[in-house]
């Protein structure tokens, strides 16, 4: 009997050690169960949109060619004045800043009356396609400011030079906050009235 007895209390005592090693086991297995449930979910929720900032808006500028001399709007010019009507930069409202450009042919005072009447030319068609005139300043520079040379430097007259310098800047600024009617502007023109002598074709 005693030692049927003393065999029954081993295998209690080795049963209740079986189960006290089987409980964290299974603690641990569903943890661990849990832990890869979780690893394989996505850290991102999928209702959260993802911002992305756009490239902040850049200043337009634009030369409009006046090739063939004269304040008159040719084909290219009318092209160029075309696709910057539909540009986002005059969309948005700010204002709009015409320098009008000659070659150095001629007196001064023409020259700087002609780059004037280039500036005004892109001006009417900028107002005549719906832009408001409060948001244009036309500037005259004349001959001031050529991007190329107009003559070559035996003193030959570059065609290709003066014809280059016959333009007008355009030049769109874009605001930083958001769009708002500018403040009207005069426009800048001849400080002083031209000489009644002075004449001849546009430069």
């Amino acid at each position: 009997m005693m030692r049927w007895g003393t065999a029954l209390i081993a295998s209690m005592a080795l049963a209740g050690c079986d189960n006290d090693t089987i409980a964290p086991a299974s603690e641990e297995t569903a943890i661990a169960e849990q832990d890869g449930a979780m690893a394989t979910n996505s850290i991102i929720r999928p209702d959260i949109e993802v911002v992305r900032e756009e490239p902040a808006m850049q200043d337009l500028k634009a030369v409009i060619p006046f090739a063939e001399g004269g304040a008159a709007l040719g084909p290219a010019a009318e092209a160029m004045l075309a696709e910057i009507l539909e540009s986002p930069q005059v969309a948005i409202g700010g204002p709009i800043v015409l320098r009008g450009h000659s070659d150095s042919v001629g007196r001064d005072e023409a020259n700087l009356r002609a780059s004037l009447a280039r500036a005004e030319a892109v001006r009417d068609y900028l107002v005549q396609n719906g832009i408001s005139e409060s948001r244009i300043r036309v500037i005259a520079l004349g001959e001031m400011r050529p991007i190329a040379p107009n003559a070559t430097e035996e003193g030959e007259p570059y065609e290709e030079g003066r014809a280059a310098n016959r333009r007008v800047e355009l030049f769109v600024d874009v605001p930083d906050g958001p769009p708002a009617e500018p403040p009207i502007e005069p426009l800048i023109s001849t400080t002083d009235e031209p000489s009644r002598e002075i004449g001849g074709a546009i430069n």
